[in-house]
């Protein structure tokens, strides 16, 4: 991937998900998933990779539609300036 290429902004807002302790998540990072905030293949042939996360705890986490995040999967308030 080079700088210059950018994920799609999903959302401009971070998605409410509730999680599973110990459970394997894939978060999308391209930005085109269908199921949105996690990933569906649609990445394939791009150069983005999904990122695979496992539940600290159980219950709500709101994670990043934006994908701009410094925290990936979780929301840092990048929405807030994504373009």
């Amino acid at each position: 991937m080079t700088s210059t290429e950018k994920p799609v902004i999903a959302d401009t807002q971070p998605k409410a998900v509730e999680l599973e302790e110990g459970k394997a998540y894939y978060w999308c990072v391209c930005g085109k998933s269908g199921t949105q905030p996690f990933c569906d293949g649609s990445h394939k042939d791009g150069p983005f990779i999904p990122r695979n996360f496992t539940a600290e705890k159980t219950g709500q986490a709101h994670l990043c539609m934006c994908k701009r995040t410094k925290n990936p999967p979780y929301c840092d308030g990048s929405h807030k300036t994504a373009r």
